[in-house]
């Protein structure tokens, strides 16, 4: 497995240089979030990432969880570091002093996570989705709930879980069976089953708190008839819940993470939010487990390229075409070759442009929750909604691609397990499937961001990138950047217009483009954050930075990005144009004899 380290230096150039941190949080009033106190907080997330979590990665992918009668034993290390986690303080990081938190933005949250994410994703899994029904709790619960459940979750004592997915149901909730009943005490007894509950059950805290969608007797049909509950496996006076988990998933990957079958038996639950309005405020809790999957992928590009570039200077294989390199060796080092670099180069494009993608998320996500500025907020909230699928999809499809380079780089190699490579690949895989699938959030980018809102959420950002290209349109180091990337950015709406004609002589035009949509999208998004990021790198070289190497290495990977990597939209194009006509021709009854 790759020794893991924390890439801080990158973190504090896109922090402060590109998105102006110091500025963000005082403007959201967080004046206390001080450079130096942001930087001492992740200098001590990355020693403890590198440290605790980093070298219990492949114990857990090669002990995995054990499942006994419904108790799930976790791998070894695992709830040792989960109680060194918490009386560090790490859970209430970014959430609210009145519930006992540091009051700290989610942003600097984010920053923590994406270390916690690269250095163990299973492990961070535990504490990560604690943070999503803290979310819930805190903007749809009672003041009892709050008090309650919300004050637990904070501390770390207690961990969360969203439970939404049933054995016939997966992406679509419309169908949802399991059912909820008043007790005539104000509690419901809840019923049913659901699969593939991650962290549903553990030895790593002293309770797990449930959010549990179900339907109330005589709700309405669909998703307008769900409903969300609060569902403790211990309820509040010590009373162990009647819910069980019935068995864990041998997965693929994440095996020291464990994914359960969950059993509720007229369990007790309490409702959260208005009756049948359960999905709308489940969203607060899948929008915020999005981002997080999104940093899944921003997390395997980041450690696969760790692992490939240090072997890469390393493994010694043939000549380099134009004469030795290392003349005293027996062969080249084989990060001469140019294959092996344009995969080492598109791991760092990817992870270090998610990263700034991520960030910036994150940061709007700061200016929804806490500015008074109402138009701000709506201009972050519509912006956060167009990008959220994007980083979803995108960045875990590129997040795989990088961790496949990196088994390729390591040749044979790659596919042996104690080099660890291929566990990233594993590992990844499921970020490209929960909470929604690549062709979900494509839709939901395509049809419901995009075309519903007759382009506006495009333009909200398309018109960002803009303003960024006509700004440095005269400046001669960028203009090798910005022309390409000035030239997609028009296409974009343009295309588009296309797309939404299209649908209107045949709605499947719709689904037969939204994954190359989104792609596409992606390829051009990663391309103006790293445009941003070549502008700071290049002002900082021109005030004459100590660090040159760091911003020659910024602006030479974002010429290869619009080189190499940028022109792949060409064929995301082509494929939409084409239409839908090829994927419905061949009738279902031909597709095998």
């Amino acid at each position: 497995m790759p020794a893991y380290k924390a890439p801080l230096r990158d973190m504090q150039f896109v922090l402060h240089e590109v998105l102006n941190a110091e500025q963000h949080y005082q403007a959201i009033g967080a004046e206390d979030a001080s450079r130096d106190m942001v930087d001492a907080i992740m200098g001590e997330a990355a020693k403890f990432c590198e440290e605790v979590l980093a070298p219990l990665n492949q114990v857990g992918d090669q002990q995995g969880c054990q499942w006994n009668d419904g108790v799930v034993t976790t791998p070894e290390g695992f709830k040792e570091a989960y109680q060194q986690w918490v009386e560090n303080g790490w859970p209430s990081l970014a959430q609210p002093a009145e519930f006992g938190g540091q009051g700290l933005p989610d942003s600097i949250g984010i920053l923590v996570s994406e270390m916690v994410s690269t250095a163990n994703w299973a492990w961070g899994m535990y504490p990560g989705l604690s943070h999503g029904a803290m979310n819930t709790i805190e903007l749809h619960g009672t003041d009892e709930q709050k008090e309650v459940y919300l004050t637990k979750l904070v501390s770390g004592e207690w961990t969360g879980t969203m439970c939404l997915t049933e054995p016939h149901c997966g992406s679509d909730l419309g169908t949802l069976k399991s059912k909820a009943e008043e007790n005539g005490d104000g509690s419901y007894a809840i019923s049913g089953t659901k699969i593939f509950i991650s962290s549903g059950e553990h030895d790593m805290a002293e309770n797990i708190v449930h959010i549990v969608l179900a339907r109330l007797p005589g709700a309405p049909e669909g998703t307008k008839g769900i409903s969300l509950f609060i569902v403790p496996k211990f309820l509040p006076d010590g009373t162990r819940n009647d819910l069980q988990c019935g068995s864990i998933e041998h997965k693929m990957g994440i095996h020291g993470n464990a994914t359960c079958v969950m059993n509720f038996d007229k369990a007790k639950g309490f409702l959260i939010g208005p009756p049948n309005q359960g999905l709308k405020c489940m969203f607060t809790f899948m929008n915020f487990a999005r981002l997080g999957t999104a940093m899944q992928g921003v997390a395997s590009a980041e450690l696969s390229f760790q692992g490939a570039l240090a072997y890469a200077r390393e493994r010694l294989a043939m000549r380099s075409l134009t004469g030795p390199k290392a003349p005293e060796k027996p062969a080249d080092p084989i990060i001469v070759h140019p294959d092996v670099r344009r995969m080492l180069l598109t791991q760092k494009a990817f992870a270090e442009g998610g990263r700034a993608m991520m960030m910036h998320a994150s940061m709007l996500v700061d200016q929804v929750k806490y500015s008074d500025d109402e138009a701000l907020k709506k201009e972050s909230d519509d912006l956060l909604s167009f990008l959220t699928p994007i980083a979803k999809a995108f960045l875990t499809e590129v997040g795989t691609e990088a961790a496949n380079h990196g088994v390729q780089v390591f040749g044979g190699h790659g596919y042996i397990q104690e080099w660890g490579m291929e566990q990233i690949v594993r590992d990844n895989r499921i970020a490209q499937l929960y909470e929604g699938t690549t062709g979900i959030q494509a839709l939901d980018l395509l049809g419901r961001k995009v075309l519903m809102s007759q382009g506006e959420m495009l333009k909200n950002f398309t018109k960002i990138v803009h303003k960024f290209c006509k700004a440095n349109e005269d400046n001669a180091s960028m203009k090798s950047l910005v022309t390409p990337l000035a030239k997609v950015n028009k296409e974009w709406g343009e295309l588009t217009m296309q797309l939404g004609m299209k649908a209107m002589q045949n709605r499947e035009e719709v689904g037969g483009a939204a994954v190359d949509y989104l792609m596409y999208s992606g390829y051009i998004t990663l391309g103006y954050y790293w445009a941003q990021m070549a502008e700071k790198a290049q002002a900082a070289l021109d005030a004459g930075a100590a660090d040159a190497d760091f911003y020659k290495a910024k602006i030479k990977t974002a010429n290869f990005y619009m080189q190499r990597i940028l022109p792949r939209t060409e064929s995301h194009k082509l494929a939409m144009l084409n239409g839908v006509d090829s994927l419905m021709d061949l009738d279902e009854a031909h597709f095998a004899f």
